[in-house]
């Protein structure tokens, strides 16, 4: 519970950039119909982009030519570095920041 402030997960704190995860990260996007689950995913997105100081702005497509071009089969997907790591499920932003220091 996180009312008025109080016992707000660590999760959600501003973290000093980690430079290298700044370096190795060069694009971040997410794939999507336009439905309300892809919506969520590219706001987890920046959050997570957010929270963890990255400066990468996070890019919503919709296109369907270019989301079958990365060869996505179940939405909402993300791509970082033109490399498809999600498809299928919406990430919290807690796992989405897990995820790209996978990555890095």
């Amino acid at each position: 519970m996180s009312l008025f402030g109080f016992m707000k997960k660590t999760d959600d704190k501003k973290r000093p950039a980690d430079k290298g995860l700044s370096e190795k990260i060069k694009s971040v996007k997410v794939l999507g119909a336009g439905c309300k689950s892809c919506h969520k995913q590219y706001e987890n997105v920046k959050k997570a982009l957010e929270v963890m100081n990255i400066p990468v702005e996070a890019e919503y497509i919709t296109d369907m030519a270019k989301i079958a071009g990365y060869g996505a089969m179940s939405m909402p997907v993300i791509v970082v570095n033109e490399k498809v790591v999600s498809q299928g499920k919406v990430l919290t932003p807690a796992e989405t920041a897990k995820l790209l220091k996978a990555i890095a």
